[in-house]
C-alpha cells in the first residue's frame, strides 16, 4: 500500500510539470490521438473573399483571354518569376524564332508556364515589381480558380458597362454571358495599358472613356512559342475551366507540390541543368522599360556594338 502511494506521488510530481508547459504560450499543444503532430499538416489553402478577388485581377482583367491565361499559369510559380523577369530583361533584344531557340538551347529551369511569358519582359516586370500581389494571385488561383475567374468577369463587364471596353482596331470583345477578350490578329498579343482606378468606376464628367484603354503595346506571337501554349490557351468560362495547350490546368493548392502541366513539345530542367549563356545580355534602358508601361512601343536603343 505504501509503494503504491509513493508511485502515485512521483506521477503526480511527473505529470503536472507537463501539464503547465503545455499550457505555457507558445509551446506546442497536445495531439489527441489520430490526429497528425502540427509539423507534419500541410498549411490550409487561403480563402480570399469576392472584395479581395476582384482587386487582384483588376490590373490584369482586362488583357486579351490568352495572355491573362498564361498569367494566371505562371503566377503559381511565384518563386520563378524574379529570375525570369531578369533573363527577359537581359534578353529582351531576341524575338520570334531567336527568342525561342534561346529559352530552349539555356535549359532554363523555370516551369513552362513562367518562360511562357518570356517574350513579354513588360509582363513579368510588373509581376516581379510586386511580389505580394503575384504570389497572392498565384494562390488565389490554385484555392480558387472558379472564384478567380468570375472576379475576371465582373470587372470586365463594369469596364465594359462603363464604356471603356469595347471592340477596336486591336481586339475584340465578345458580347454574351461571358465577356471575351481577342486579339484582332490571332499571331499579334497586344498588352492593353489602363489605370483600375479609372476604368472600373464611373467616369468623371467630360472624360473621355475611348482614351481609358491604350493598346499601342503588343508582341508577336508566332508558331514559334506554341510548345508553351501559345495558341492553344483559352478559356471555358461557363464552365469554370482554363484550357492551355489544350488540356485543362489541373494544379490546384493541393496537389501543387506534384502536378505538372503537360508541355509535350517542351523539355523541363533542374537547376543544375543551366547551360552556359550563349548570349550577349543587355538590359533594357529605364525609357525602354517605359514606354510598355504607358501603353506604346519603345524603340530599340541599342545596336549590335553596344551589347554586353
Amino acid at each position: 500500500m505504501k509503494a503504491r502511494r509513493v508511485i502515485l506521488m512521483l506521477l503526480v510530481l511527473v505529470a503536472v510539470p507537463m501539464l503547465a508547459l503545455a499550457q505555457t504560450p507558445g509551446y506546442p499543444p497536445a495531439q489527441a490521438p489520430g490526429y497528425p503532430q502540427a509539423q507534419g499538416q500541410a498549411p490550409p489553402p487561403p480563402s480570399y473573399p469576392p472584395a479581395r478577388l476582384d482587386q487582384l485581377v483588376q490590373r490584369i482583367a482586362l488583357y486579351p483571354d490568352s495572355l491573362l491565361a498564361q498569367i494566371l499559369a505562371g503566377a503559381t510559380y511565384p518563386d520563378q518569376i524574379p529570375d525570369a523577369a531578369r533573363w527577359a530583361d537581359q534578353h529582351h533584344y531576341l524575338t520570334g524564332q531567336a527568342l525561342a531557340n534561346a529559352i530552349q538551347g539555356d535549359q532554363l529551369p523555370w516551369d513552362p508556364s513562367v518562360q511562357a511569358l518570356l517574350p513579354f519582359p513588360s509582363v513579368l516586370d510588373m509581376m516581379a515589381s510586386d511580389m505580394n500581389w503575384t504570389t497572392d494571385l498565384g494562390n488565389a488561383f490554385l484555392a480558387q480558380q472558379q472564384d478567380v475567374m468570375d472576379a475576371v468577369q465582373r470587372e470586365r463587364r463594369k469596364a465594359r458597362d462603363y464604356g471603356y471596353l469595347r471592340s477596336n482596331p486591336q481586339i475584340v470583345v465578345g458580347e454574351g454571358p461571358y465577356i471575351t477578350i481577342a486579339p484582332v490578329d490571332p499571331g499579334y498579343i497586344v498588352v492593353p495599358y489602363y489605370d483600375p482606378g479609372i476604368v472600373f468606376f464611373p467616369p468623371r464628367p467630360g472624360f473621355v472613356v475611348g482614351g481609358g484603354i491604350r493598346f499601342g503595346f503588343g508582341v508577336t506571337i508566332g508558331a514559334f512559342f506554341r510548345p508553351w501554349g501559345w495558341g492553344s490557351g483559352r478559356f471555358d468560362w461557363g464552365g469554370h475551366a482554363v484550357f492551355i495547350n489544350n488540356a485543362p490546368w489541373r494544379r490546384t493548392w493541393v496537389n501543387r507540390g506534384a502536378y505538372a502541366q503537360p508541355y509535350p513539345g517542351v523539355r523541363r530542367f533542374g537547376p543544375g541543368e543551366r547551360a552556359p549563356e550563349q548570349h550577349e545580355l543587355h538590359e533594357r534602358s529605364e525609357r525602354e522599360r517605359q514606354a510598355p508601361r504607358e501603353g506604346r512601343r519603345g524603340e530599340e536603343e541599342h545596336h549590335d556594338g553596344d551589347r554586353r
